[in-house]
């Protein structure tokens, strides 16, 4: 139950060239750098309904058992099927342009993206 709660985003790595990389507009990755993304994780044993609130107030939320094949979506609207498995603690998923990986590190969410050598680090703490 340790990624239960809400998050805000406290910092962020690599945001520019990750955005470039999935071919996000400027204007758009201009909005988003300094925004504090809002993560609203609800967890019922291995099942999880993961919200995340961007700058256009665009929501997103993916609801997904450990394990088990799901219906996801991107922030653009992209609608794929992929198995979320839970590793150490870890969660990990494979987006269809990048791996993405998170996990609670000293009391924050820690969130990775990974597409090749790019890499998106993003930690948010608990409000």
């Amino acid at each position: 139950m340790a990624f239960a709660g809400k998050w805000e985003t406290e910092t962020q790595e690599g945001y520019d060239e990750f955005c470039k990389l999935l071919g996000i507009p400027d204007d758009i990755i201009e909005k988003g750098r300094d925004y504090k993304l809002v993560t609203e994780v609800t967890q019922d044993g291995d099942t999880f309904s993961w919200t995340q609130i961007y700058p256009t107030n665009a929501k997103v939320t993916n609801k997904f058992t450990i394990g088990k094949e799901c219906d996801m979506e991107t922030i653009g609207g992209k609608k794929f099927k992929a198995t979320v498995h839970m590793e150490g603690g870890k969660l990990s998923v494979a987006f269809p342009n990048y791996h993405h990986t998170s996990e609670i590190c000293g009391g924050k969410l820690v969130e990775t993206s990974k597409a090749g050598a790019v890499v998106l680090k993003r930690t948010s703490k608990k409000l």
